[in-house]
């Protein structure tokens, strides 16, 4: 089991900034990719930004410029720091991670979610 622990949501106004913080613990493996989606009532799971275990990121095109993800491989966390927050940014943010445990199988793992509210 690979559990996903996140932390630093809240409430902000528009044009403020948050810092999400997650951590990976348990047979964790390789983790190959970590990642942030969110998500709001009745719609599906969208990618907000992922990294490689490289460092490679990728943004959603409605985040780019204003948010960035970063990983400390050895400490199998993520960080995404979210500025200039607009309305549209609330929803709940997820912790994604993906990878190879040791013993040799795949696993993709998500957190509890944390709620993210950007007032106008």
């Amino acid at each position: 089991q690979v559990q996903l622990v996140e932390s630093g949501g809240g409430l902000v106004q528009a044009g403020g900034s948050l810092r999400l913080s997650c951590a990976a613990s348990g047979n964790t493996g390789r983790i190959n990719v970590m990642g942030w989606y969110r998500q709001t009532p009745g719609k599906q799971r969208d990618l907000v930004a992922t990294i490689s275990s490289g460092g490679t990121p990728i943004y959603a095109d409605s985040v780019k410029g204003r948010f960035t993800i970063s990983r400390d491989n050895a400490k199998n966390t993520v960080v995404l720091q979210t500025n200039s927050l607009k309305p549209e940014d609330t929803a709940v943010y997820y912790c994604n991670a993906v990878g190879r445990r040791w013993s040799g199988s795949t696993f993709e793992s998500w957190g509890q979610g944390t709620q993210v509210t950007v007032s106008s």
